[in-house]
């Protein structure tokens, strides 16, 4: 697990529970005390014992054009891209190791032990003698030193949002390196933001500029490298044999498949079919759809292609339609609630997708961190005193998005879109709506995903019932890409993933002060003075009643600004994959655990070889 899983949402946060005097440790956690102790063998959910060989072949919508993923630049491929949705790094290691069965401990990886000091000022970290990277070199402290600098200088937007308190590494004797905290700063996160970055080779870098979008892979340390690029079609890892970390207690039972590779399809359906095919050997689905209409095929119905629904106990966050709010048109809060009000997710999810998703109405959606009944009294004294830059819902009752009876028939929901943008100044002239100066409004709903349009084509229909003119835009992955980090855009779909333990991240997502930096993930623009300061209570929440209440505080604050369209969600993995794995007794309780865990089970793979 590293900085930037799905189940971390791109962050992930750690607190040490309080300690006497500064001491050396395996591990350390956030608001709780770590499962595993000193010197264990292994994490529960991994088979120690599992085989390691033999090659997975997966599939990825789209294209890329380059192997750094830390700077603007590029489209980064699958596997080395940690910013998409459950995007990974499969060559890089960092400083410390998650647990997918705790909801937010970490333990050494490059790291042999750390010290935080009882006022947490600072953090230490003892390196490894063994940690090398793939070329030989060893790992020092001095590379961890550049790796902070680096990213934090050069490297993508998020990277100094999550860095921005952490003033400087020092390099120190018997290769440790400490990092140092500004005073004053809210320290949940900061030694997890450091624990968990990517470790990049200073001496490689000194001959290879860092912000170059390049298909020459950087130097790394973590157990696959790529073997085999061809550019914007496919990607292939592989297992480094000899991997320094093979045998430390959070390496074991993992990182199994000698080959990962990665082949990239135009659309879902063409990545489906190669499927079945035995072109490919597993899938996640993402479609309900597809889940519920298109695997009625010989490979599944003779069990050569199995399905399963997993459980996901993950937080599902956000995924939405969310408005750019930079823009004139979406600057009135009631022309956003105006055009929300018009998506019939209820008619969408029976006629589309089969009944088999809920609707989102949370940033913490799937979690017990999201806003229910009315608030209480801790949630209202966070909301109180920002009384006057919130809606007054806010501060009465949960937000929840407009229902209807699936019937497709909402003649309520118009007129009351109508009379909001009419008290916005929007009104229907000559067929069409139109602001007082005339200009008639218009939407793009921009998108890289093909299979997007048959959603949005039924909500463009409700939209022209108020006079707008909406249309599906849809792009190349690149240019898609550009366009979200300028904010060139009217209305995009995005999913943020959610965490257990939210944090830091969260000022990149919604906080005033990322709306205007290129590339951040505030692409709804919001800028509220109450948003900034819940995001900075639950940050310093130092107990998990704490962090309850300003998570549920904050969810109210984002919800009831109507800067998205809350989308769906389903709480479930639905996966198919050829009967050529084998896997541990149980799954990790908040992930997949394929790629991670699973394994080629020789006698199976054999069996399916002839039906392939």
């Amino acid at each position: 697990m590293h900085f930037w899983t799905s189940r971390a949402a791109i962050v992930l946060s750690l607190l040490a529970s309080p300690a006497a005097a500064e001491e050396a440790r395996h591990g350390f956690a956030v608001l709780g005390a770590l499962k595993y102790p000193a010197g264990f063998a292994h994490f529960d959910y991994v088979d120690p014992a599992a085989p390691k060989g033999g090659s997975v072949t997966l599939w990825f919508e789209g294209s890329f054009d380059s192997l750094n993923p830390f700077v603007l630049r590029g489209v980064p491929a699958a596997g080395s891209n940690p910013f998409l949705p459950g995007g990974s790094l499969l060559t890089f290691e960092s400083l410390m190791a998650g647990a997918d069965d705790e909801p937010d401990s970490y333990y050494g990886l490059v790291a042999e032990s750390v010290e935080l000091p009882a006022d947490r000022r600072s953090i230490t970290f003892a390196l490894r003698p063994q940690a090398r990277f793939h070329d030989g070199s060893a790992i020092r402290a001095e590379d961890v030193a550049f790796s902070f600098d680096t990213l934090k200088r050069e490297g993508y937007p998020i990277y100094r949002v999550l860095l921005q308190d952490v003033l400087e590494a020092q390099v120190q004797p018997g290769n440790r390196v400490r990092f140092v905290f500004r005073e004053g700063a809210q320290l949940r996160d900061l030694p997890g933001n450091v624990a968990t970055l990517p470790i990049l080779s200073k001496t490689w870098h000194s001959k290879h500029p860092f912000a170059a979008a390049s298909l020459d892979a950087p130097l790394a340390s973590g157990a696959y490298r790529v073997a085999k690029v061809q550019a914007g079609r496919s990607i292939e890892y592989e297992r480094v044999r000899d991997h320094w970390a093979r045998d430390l207690p959070v390496s074991r039972g993992r990182q199994n498949f000698d080959r990962i590779r990665y082949d990239y399809f135009r659309d879902r359906d063409i990545g489906l079919e190669a499927l079945f095919a035995g072109k490919l050997d597993f899938r996640e689905e993402f479609t309900a759809r597809d889940w519920a209409t298109k695997y009625d095929v010989p490979a599944v119905r003779q069990g050569h292609v199995k399905r399963e629904t997993l459980p996901d106990e993950t937080p599902s966050g956000t995924q939405a339609w969310l408005f750019n709010t930079r823009r004139a048109k979406f600057a009135d809060r009631r022309v956003r609630q105006a055009l929300g009000l018009v998506f019939d997710f209820e008619w969408t999810n029976r006629t589309l997708f089969y009944g088999l998703y809920k609707r989102s109405r949370s940033v913490f959606e799937n979690s017990e961190l999201a806003a229910s009944g009315p608030p209480e009294p801790a949630e209202l004294a966070l909301l109180a005193p920002f009384r006057d830059s919130l809606p007054p819902e806010a501060l009465e009752r949960p937000y929840l998005p407009s229902a209807t009876d699936g019937s497709g028939e909402l003649r309520a929901q118009v007129r009351a879109a109508t009379q909001l943008l009419a008290e916005a100044g929007w009104t229907i002239r000559n067929g069409k709506l139109r602001n007082r100066a005339d200009e008639p409004f218009e939407i793009e709903f921009l998108s890289d995903l093909k299979g997007f349009e048959r959603i949005v084509l039924p909500y463009t229909r409700n939209l022209e019932r108020l006079g707008i003119a909406a249309r599906f835009r849809l792009v190349e992955t690149a240019q898609y890409q550009n366009r979200i980090k300028s904010f060139d855009f009217d209305i995009i779909t995005q999913r943020f993933g959610g965490s257990l333990t939210p944090g830091v991240a969260l000022r990149d997502r919604w906080a005033g002060a990322a709306a205007d930096i290129e590339g951040s993930s505030n692409y709804a623009g919001l800028k509220n003075p109450a948003v900034d300061a819940l995001i900075e209570r639950l940050i310093a929440a130092g107990n998990r009643t704490d962090l309850k209440a300003a998570a549920r505080a904050l969810d109210r604050a984002v919800m009831w600004q109507h800067v998205m369209v809350p989308q769906w969600y389903k709480g479930s993995h639905s996966i198919a994959y050829w009967d050529i794995f084998g896997r541990p007794a149980s799954k990790p309780k908040y992930a997949l655990g394929f790629i991670d865990t699973w394994w080629i089970d020789r006698a199976k793979a054999a069996g399916m070889a002839s039906h392939r």
